[in-house]
């Protein structure tokens, strides 16, 4: 059983249902348990998914003694309490983005992990994925040149009501928090940190931004130019451009399962980069591995680069004039 990770998941909702399906893929993963703040629900979702066991609260779930990592799947107003709670537990985290509403929050979370020398990471499943692996090794290569800039717009049509999380700003809602922390996580990864940033955004009857721009500039010199939008369906790709070419992530670069190479001389090919199940299984297996490794963090999702992207989109939501709850709270 030494190479058997017993998760547990916190929450029932879509996202969770969607990495409970991806453990599927996982070896060596066991879902143990479940919980919800409804027994009802914790149930139909520990049935239908095989979980060990079914919670009616989250606290019943940290205390289980046979739970390694809690995944966190709950509304982002939420993240931190529900990760504080389960680092005091003696677990360790796996948590959905925003790893939490600001840098302040994040701070804290952090701040326990390293001090009760757990396990914890920003859910940040792209990060993972073989196509990224795929950019890193091209830009690594030389074969595109001396990057310089990326290109990165994440944005759907959300036909949904005021009440819907994604515009409900006790839940959180907005485009930057939602979509707009993919392509500033991945442009920074590929990038490195970020040194300036500039901001625009169009606010919603919500009082959240429904679709924000920004400008980052980052410490090395390069830039990058980035959008998320809840109003219009982008081509949602990601371009690394270079003195000799470029890389993009195609086809919704998410869930890119292919990435197309065009250099200077007009030639051009595409490396199928395919990823497992629903692609959620790659973050999974990074957590595991770190878990049984001892390790406290991810070298592909560190602690630092959390905080430092939390704090640039408080930034952001600075320059865009957006204020949440626990933003008065700090």
């Amino acid at each position: 059983m030494a190479d058997t990770v017993r998760w547990g998941i916190l929450s029932t909702g879509k996202i969770a249902r969607a990495f409970a399906e991806a453990l599927k893929e996982v070896p060596g993963a066991v879902l143990a348990g479940v919980a919800s703040r409804s027994r009802e629900n914790a149930d139909a979702f520990a049935s239908e998914f095989g979980a060990g066991a079914a919670y009616g609260s989250y606290e019943e779930l940290v205390a289980a003694t046979d739970i390694d990592l809690v995944y966190i799947g709950t509304p982002h107003p939420q993240h931190a309490a529900n990760a504080l709670l389960a680092l005091r537990a003696g677990k360790g985290v796996l948590c959905e983005k925003a790893f939490t509403m600001n840098r302040r929050e994040a701070e804290e979370v952090v701040a326990l992990a390293r001090s009760k020398r757990l396990f914890l990471m920003e859910a940040m499943w792209t990060r993972f994925q073989p196509a990224l692996a795929e950019v890193k090794r091209i830009i690594a290569s030389g074969e595109i040149g001396e990057v310089s800039q990326v290109e990165a717009d994440f944005g759907f049509t959300a036909n949904v009501g005021p009440e819907h999380r994604v515009f409900n700003p006790e839940l959180g809602g907005g485009a930057l928090l939602d979509l707009g922390i993919y392509p500033l996580s991945i442009a920074s990864s590929l990038l490195g940190p970020v040194a300036e940033v500039r901001a625009q955004a169009q606010m919603g009857p919500t009082g959240v931004d429904v679709q924000t721009g920004f400008t980052l500039k980052h410490k090395g010199g390069a830039l990058s130019v980035c959008s998320c939008s809840l109003l219009a369906r982008t081509p949602c790709e990601l371009t690394v451009s270079g003195t000799r070419g470029h890389v993009r992530m195609n086809t919704r670069f998410h869930h890119a399962r292919s990435v197309t190479v065009a250099l200077e001389d007009g030639s051009m090919r595409t490396i199928d980069t395919p990823y497992l199940g629903n692609g959620y299984a790659h973050e999974a297996i990074e957590a595991q591995r770190c878990f049984q490794a001892g390790l406290i963090e991810s070298p592909g999702m560190t602690h630092e680069e959390t905080l430092a992207q939390m704090g640039v989109m408080d930034e952001i939501r600075r320059q865009i004039g957006l204020v949440y709850e626990a933003d008065r709270r700090g």
